[in-house]
C-alpha cells in the first residue's frame, strides 16, 4: 500500500468508509470487462411502429375524457355541483319554537304543547358503501322495529325525489325506543333523535269542530280555528348553520335566525258551556235515535259564539300522532265519526222558527197590524184552474181561532202565515220577492264570515231561482203554494243553524245583526294583548225597534202558553221559537228550538237542531230547558260565592 494512502478514507454520499483495495478490485474487473468486449453495454429491445401508434391513441382517448369531465364538471355542471358541495359543508338545523295555544273566555286552556321526540334522516347522508349503509339501515328497522327492506325503500325514494332537510323517520317515539336510539344514535350516521312538539287538545271531540287540528307533516292548520288563524297561531322556527370539514366533521355553528313562537287566541267561547251543550244534544239525539243535530249559542251584544256543537264529531288528537292509512279509511267510514260542521255548512229548511222574521217582515211593510186577527180553520184552500174539483189544501197542526200575530207566533200558526206570507183573494201578502228581501236583510242566504273556514251561503229561493234549477218546463213556474210553503220554512229553503242564530241575535238586541265570531283577543308570550277582535255590525235599523218589541212577546207568549211552555220552568224568564221541518223521510222532520235570555236583558241566544227525528218525539226544547237551567243556575252560584268573597 503506498504510504501516502496508509490510514486515509474516502467519505461517501451514502456515509461508508471505502477502502484502498476495494478501489483496485473495481479496476481490474472493469479491465476484464473490456478484454471480454463487454464494458458499457446494454441490451435494446425496439418497439414497433404499431404498438407506438397504438400507445398514443389510448393517452389520446383518455386525455380526451378527461378533458370532456373537466368541462361538464366546471361548465356544464359547475353551479350545480357547486350548489351539492356546498350543501355538504353547510347543514342546516331548525331550532323548535312553539305553536300559540288556544284560551276560552275565561282563560281555560283548551289546547296545549306537549314535548316529543322524532326519529329524522337527513337528506343524501347515508353511507355510499352499501354494506355499511345495509348495516345501519338493519340497526335502525330493529330498533324502530320496521321491515328494513321497506325504510330502505322509503329513504331511496325521499333521496331522489325530495330537497327537504330532513325526513321524519318515526313521529312521537315512544319512551323505550327513545332511550335504545339515544344509546345507539352514534352508530347510525345519518340519523337523529330530534326534540318537536306534539299538538294536545282537551275533549277532543267536543271541540274538534270549533278548534280543528294542525297537519302532522307540516304542522299547518287544516280546520277549524287552527286553519283560520294560522298565520297568527304559527311559529317560525331558528335555524342553526353548522360548517362541517370534509370528513363531515363540525367546525362552527352560526344562528341565522332566532325562534320566535306563534301567538295565542282567547276566544269568545265558554267551554263549560259547550261541555254541557255537547252533553244534552248527544244525549237527545241517543233517546230519539235521530241521525245527528248541532247546537250553537251566541251573545246577541257582541256576535260572539259561546258554544259551538256538530254531532257526530271527531277526536283532534288523532292527527297529532302518526295514524296509518288504513286507520285513517275506517276513521272516515265510521258512521259515528264526522268531519262535516253541521253549524256553518248544512243547509236545512227552517219550519215554523222562519216565522218571527216573517213577522217582522209584515209589520215593516203594513201588510198587517200587531192586533189584527185572522180566522184559522186549520187548513187553506187554493183552487186549481185545471182541475176544479181538486184544490190545493194546506193544513195546519191545529185550528187555532182567530189569532193575531202575537198569538200566531205563540202557537206557530201556519193559517197565519200563509196568508201573511203569500196572500188570498183581497189579503194581499207580502209575496216571495219581498219575503226573501227581509230575509236577506236579517243574514239568510248569506255567508256571516264567521272566523272559521267550510261555512256555506244558504238558500233562499225565489222564481228566478226556480225556472233556471229545474229543467221540467212545469216545475220552473213559481206557483203560490212555493211562496205559501217559503213563508213557514219550508220548500226549497236551506239554512245554516249560524245563520238562524244571528238573526235571532238581532231581534233580541231591538235590530243590530252582528257577525259572528269565536275569537276575541291574540296574546303574546307574555299574555299581553297584541291584537283585539272587535264586534262587527253587519247592519242594523233595517226594522222598527216597535215592530222587533212585538215580535219579542209574541216569542215570550210562546213560552209562556205556547209551543215552547216546558221553558216555563227556567229560572229566568225567556222567548222562544220552535219549529217542525218535514223533509223527504215520510214519517221524520228537523226538531228546531231558537231561544234568547233573559228576556228583558239578553244575553246568549241558543240555537238547535235535531236532524231526523221520527213523529211524536220532541227533541230540541229538551237540550235548550237543560243547558239554559244549568247555564244560568251556574251563574247564579257564580254571583253567590262572589258575595261571599266581599
Amino acid at each position: 500500500m503506498d504510504k501516502h494512502l496508509k490510514g486515509k478514507r474516502i467519505r461517501t454520499t451514502f456515509k461508508e468508509d471505502i477502502e484502498p483495495q476495494e478501489i483496485f478490485l473495481d479496476a481490474i474487473f472493469q479491465k476484464k470487462e473490456a478484454e471480454l468486449g463487454i464494458t458499457e453495454k446494454k441490451m435494446e429491445v425496439l418497439l414497433s411502429k404499431r404498438i407506438f401508434q397504438a400507445f398514443g391513441a389510448v393517452f389520446l382517448l383518455i386525455m380526451l375524457v378527461l378533458f370532456a369531465k373537466t368541462f361538464q364538471f366546471q361548465i356544464i355542471q359547475g353551479q350545480e355541483l357547486s350548489a351539492l358541495a356546498e350543501k355538504n359543508k353547510l347543514k342546516f338545523h331548525q331550532v323548535q319554537a312553539v305553536r300559540g295555544v288556544i284560551y276560552d273566555k275565561n282563560l281555560e286552556q283548551l289546547v296545549s304543547n306537549q314535548q316529543s321526540f322524532n326519529l329524522v334522516y337527513f337528506n343524501k347522508s347515508l353511507a355510499y358503501d352499501e354494506a355499511v349503509r345495509l348495516k345501519t339501515l338493519g340497526k335502525v328497522a330493529e330498533i324502530i322495529k320496521e321491515d328494513a327492506h321497506l325504510l330502505e325503500e322509503r329513504i331511496r325514494l325521499y333521496d331522489e325525489s325530495s330537497d327537504g332537510p330532513w325526513l321524519i323517520i318515526v313521529k312521537n317515539i315512544d319512551y323505550k325506543t327513545l332511550i335504545l336510539l339515544e344509546a345507539k344514535i352514534a352508530e347510525l350516521p345519518g340519523f337523529q333523535v330530534q326534540e318537536s312538539i306534539v299538538r294536545e287538545y282537551v275533549d277532543g271531540p267536543i271541540f274538534s269542530h270549533l278548534l280543528g287540528y294542525i297537519g302532522r307533516k307540516d304542522n299547518q292548520g287544516k280546520a277549524g280555528l287552527e286553519e283560520f288563524y294560522e298565520e297568527e297561531l304559527k311559529e317560525n322556527p331558528g335555524i342553526i348553520q353548522t360548517e362541517r370539514d370534509a370528513l363531515g366533521n363540525p367546525i362552527k355553528e352560526e344562528i341565522i335566525s332566532f325562534p320566535r313562537p306563534g301567538n295565542s287566541l282567547v276566544l269568545w267561547l265558554d267551554a263549560d258551556l259547550q261541555r254541557k251543550l255537547d252533553e244534552e244534544l248527544r244525549k237527545s239525539i241517543e233517546r230519539v235515535g235521530a241521525k245527528g243535530g248541532a247546537a250553537v249559542a251566541l251573545d246577541p251584544n257582541t256576535g260572539g259564539i259561546l258554544a259551538l256543537v256538530s254531532v257526530p264529531s271527531f277526536d283532534n288528537n288523532l292527527f297529532s300522532q302518526a295514524i296509518f292509512e288504513e286507520e285513517f279509511q275506517k276513521i272516515l267510514n265510521d258512521p259515528n265519526i264526522s268531519f262535516f260542521n253541521r253549524i256553518v255548512a248544512s243547509k236545512y229548511p227552517t219550519g215554523s222558527v222562519i216565522k218571527p222574521l216573517v213577522a217582522a217582515a209584515a209589520l215593516e211593510e203594513n201588510i198587517i197590524s200587531a192586533g189584527e186577527q185572522i180566522l184559522c180553520t186549520g187548513e187553506i184552500s187554493v183552487p186549481n184552474p185545471f182541475f176544479p174539483d181538486e184544490p190545493s189544501v194546506f193544513h195546519d197542526w191545529k185550528v187555532h181561532g182567530w189569532t193575531d200575530l202575537r198569538k200566531a207566533l205563540a202557537e206557530s200558526c201556519n193559517v197565519y202565515f200563509y196568508l201573511v206570507g203569500g196572500g188570498q183573494e183581497d189579503f194581499q201578502g207580502l209575496g216571495v220577492e219581498r219575503i226573501k228581501k227581509y230575509l236577506q236583510l236579517f243574514g239568510w242566504g248569506e255567508k256571516t264570515g264567521i272566523d272559521i273556514p267550510g261555512e256555506k251561503r244558504g238558500l233562499v229561493p225565489d222564481p228566478a231561482w226556480k225556472e233556471a234549477y229545474f229543467e221540467n218546463p212545469t216545475d220552473k213556474i213559481w206557483r203560490i203554494g212555493d211562496t205559501y210553503n217559503f213563508s213557514i220554512g219550508q220548500g226549497y229553503l236551506g239554512i245554516t243553524p249560524l245563520q238562524v242564530a244571528a238573526s235571532f241575535g238581532a231581534i233580541a238586541n231591538g235590530g243590530k245583526l252582528y257577525q259572528p265570531r269565536i275569537a276575541q283577543q291574540a296574546l303574546d308570550t307574555e299574555k299581553k294583548v297584541v291584537k283585539t277582535y272587535n264586534p262587527n255590525i253587519i247592519r242594523e235599523n233595517f226594522i222598527v225597534p216597535e215592530n222587533l218589541k212585538i215580535v219579542r212577546e209574541g216569542m215570550r207568549d210562546a213560552v209562556i202558553y205556547g209551543s215552547s211552555v216546558s221553558l216555563n220552568s227556567l229560572p229566568i224568564e225567556v222567548a222562544a221559537k220552535t219549529g217542525t221541518a218535514q223533509i223527504s223521510k215520510k214519517g221524520h222532520y228537523h226538531s228546531w228550538v231558537s231561544v234568547f235570555a233573559p228576556y228583558d236583558n239578553p244575553e246568549i241566544v241558543l240555537v238547535i237542531i235535531v236532524e231526523e227525528v221520527e213523529e211524536g218525539q220532541i227533541a230540541a226544547l229538551p237540550v235548550a230547558e237543560k243547558t239554559l237551567s244549568w247555564y244560568f243556575k251556574k251563574d247564579v252560584e257564580e254571583e253567590s260565592s262572589l258575595d261571599k268573597d266581599f
